[in-house]
């Protein structure tokens, strides 16, 4: 953050308090509070993220986004995730919402919860799913964080979004949260070990974790897969460009062992096929593999521009040109390949 964000906020601590303390990006608004409280009963059911976080505001600095190859990315803490947070990124995470929620047969989590009180979504991106779960939850106050302030204006009372850094330090009251839900970041965590070791002291004793996480592989169950599939192979080539950043694009494999050895118990996996294009026969599996092909061929370049050229050298042209066949693939119904997805819940003993 240059002098000018410094002076206009403190750094945000990750995971503040969900009582009372704000990130510090967050500065307060009188003004919007006046005002949102009184058009918040236009819509019931629903206010703005300004009241429903006591009346707040994004500072500026937080939203001084930073644009390269015609993309936008988060400014605070800039290099941390290496994907972007613009429109296009904001609708294809949207639909990797909708095919999780397909695959889960419209649930939004596993772990078995009994009336939860407080919630935290880590990494919520759009915010989409912490939304629903305000719906699904009304008596629960859930909390979503992220690098990005991308969440919509207007969200269930209960729900509120906050810009912070899950792998900085967590100043959240020890055993203070029901339900902690990690969706999807494995391509963004460095050091899972630290992170699942706050969450277990946030958690109160019986409180509950839940990972999930799609496998960034290609898998095969009747050899239609070619060797030289290049979906496998930008898989593989992601793998090498974000292990320049330090992170394993492939360690949701150990999420298992990594949430028991945090000292989590009945820790259960349940694991699925998420089929790559329309080739299944079966029409709920056909519906989730367009949703997992559309979401795919959306994400290539963006995905890819970033970690590519800045870890791995390449030029935008090489990177133009290597996806033309990687399309291709994507979209070969004759190749019957899948993503593996996991689910792994765990509880805090007490």
């Amino acid at each position: 953050m240059d002098k000018a964000g410094e002076a206009a906020a403190k750094e945000p601590r990750a995971g503040a308090p969900l009582d009372d303390a704000e990130p510090a990006a967050i500065e307060a608004d009188d003004e919007a509070a006046a005002s949102s409280s009184s058009s918040s009963s236009d819509d019931a059911g629903y206010e703005s993220d300004l009241a429903s976080r006591t009346s707040t505001s994004v500072c500026s600095s937080v939203r001084d986004y930073e644009f390269e190859n015609n993309r936008r990315y988060h400014r605070f803490q800039e290099g941390r995730y290496q994907f972007p947070n613009d429109d296009l990124e904001q609708e294809r995470e949207d639909m990797k919402h909708a095919m999780v929620v397909h695959l889960c047969d419209g649930k939004l989590h596993y772990a078995p919860l009994d009336s939860p009180q407080r919630i935290l979504d880590v990494g919520t991106g759009t915010g989409i799913w912490a939304i629903d779960m305000g719906d699904e939850y009304p008596g629960a106050e859930i909390t979503g964080i992220d690098l990005s302030p991308i969440q919509p204006q207007w969200v269930p009372p209960n729900v509120r979004f906050m810009v912070d850094d899950a792998e900085a330090d967590w100043v959240i009251p020890p055993n203070s949260l029901d339900y902690i839900h990690i969706r999807h970041m494995t391509s963004s965590i460095r050091d899972w070990p630290a992170l699942l070791s706050r969450a277990y002291k946030a958690l109160k004793p019986g409180g509950w974790i839940e990972l999930q996480d799609l496998q960034f592989q290609v898998k095969c169950d009747d050899g239609t897969v070619r060797a030289d599939n290049k979906l496998q192979d930008f898989f593989q080539t992601m793998v090498r460009a974000l292990e320049k950043f330090s992170v394993d694009l492939l360690a949701m494999r150990h999420n298992r062992q990594k949430v028991l050895d945090a000292g989590f118990v009945d820790v259960a996996e349940t694991p699925f096929k998420v089929p790559i294009g329309v080739w299944p026969r079966d029409p709920k599996m056909k519906m989730i593999g367009l949703y997992n092909r559309s979401m795919m061929l959306d994400a290539l370049y963006g995905v890819a521009v970033r970690p590519f050229t800045r870890g791995l050298g390449w030029t935008l042209e090489e990177v133009e040109v290597y996806l033309v066949d990687v399309r291709r693939d994507l979209m070969d119904a004759s190749q019957h390949g899948y993503t593996p997805f996991h689910v792994v819940t765990g509880r805090k003993p007490g």
